[in-house]
């Protein structure tokens, strides 16, 4: 990607961000990612006029444009020439001018009403939560693996499929530059935004999405993560191999799931579709990806419950 601007391409860049409210945008979406129904009630400007100033921005490459479901998110460029000059602009706004500060404050009441509507479902289904943890060892242990398998290196993208409440991307975000989370539950990806922006967490990008077939490039991550979603698919392998395809080449794959049990009452009550992994089973799913194993580690369950479950993690590299 080219790191410099052509003499057109910087003057449309400059033009579109010598304007009031785009530059507010700006300010904005370097903050957190905003559809167009946040910053309507953040600005207090029409829909359509809005629309028609996130489009010049978009053009000129400064800030970007992704759907999720019926939704169209924005947040600021972060790669290539345009990322670096908007960076510079926004280092020279100074933050106590008084616009901008009004719109931190109003974009921290939208920011907080989101969170609150997040937390009414996700209250709502506490109980599921609660049950299936229960099942097996707590999760401060099995995060504690993950990072000893990880090591302590940064890397520059990190990709958690099947996000959730993006736990795993704020229990890691000291490892990556980026880190992208990915989730068909838009109810989840609502959580997940408003947990991340609540702990300011601004190095993550959400998606909505079937990571089975997923509308990103090859060779795009140094690491992913899958945690605990293998066993809602029928075919794992699928998931598997697009998270290989994903993965530059040296790049790592971890791979964190229950290990076999009998717990049949998961498929009624929590939709799995498989009852856990074997060793062996994870490496067959890889093989053929391009994938070649690392470290297997599978950790007993902490709780004294009959049958409770036991978590194993994969570790893998292309």
């Amino acid at each position: 990607m080219s790191t410099t601007l052509s003499k057109d391409e910087l003057l449309s860049a400059l033009k579109a961000a010598g304007d009031q409210t785009r530059l507010r945008l700006l300010v904005l979406l370097s903050r957190a990612e905003h559809n167009v129904k946040d910053l309507t009630e953040i600005m207090g400007q029409s829909q359509p006029r809005l629309s028609r100033h996130l489009k010049l921005l978009t053009g000129a490459g400064l800030i970007e444009r992704f759907q999720e479901g019926s939704w169209v998110y924005y947040r600021i460029a972060r790669d290539g020439a345009p990322a670096a000059l908007v960076t510079k602009l926004l280092t020279a706004a100074n933050p106590a001018d008084k616009t901008f500060n009004k719109d931190r404050q109003q974009a921290d009441k939208v920011m907080a009403a989101r969170a609150g509507e997040a937390q009414a479902y996700f209250k709502t289904h506490a109980k599921d939560w609660d049950s299936i943890r229960s099942l097996y060892i707590r999760e401060e242990l099995v995060e504690d693996e993950m990072e000893t398998l990880l090591g302590d290196t940064q890397v520059e993208k990190l990709i958690d499929l099947g996000t959730g409440t993006g736990r795993i991307l704020e229990r890691f975000h000291h490892l990556f530059k980026t880190g992208i989370g990915i989730d068909i539950n838009k109810e989840m990806l609502r959580h997940a935004r408003a947990r991340l922006d609540r702990l300011s967490i601004t190095s993550c990008e959400l998606r909505h999405g079937d990571i089975t077939n997923l509308p990103l490039e090859d060779n795009l991550a140094d690491t992913v993560i899958m945690h605990q979603i293998l066993h809602f698919f029928a075919e794992p392998k699928h998931a598997c191999i697009e998270a290989a395809r994903l993965l530059k080449t040296g790049g790592r794959l971890l791979i964190v799931d229950f290990a076999p049990h009998k717990q049949e009452q998961l498929r009624v009550n929590f939709a799995h579709q498989r009852l856990g992994f074997s060793e062996d089973q994870l490496w067959q799913f890889l093989k053929g990806t391009g994938l070649k194993g690392l470290a297997f580690k599978r950790l007993p369950s902490t709780t004294t419950q009959e049958n409770a479950l036991d978590v194993s993690l994969w570790l893998a590299s292309k």
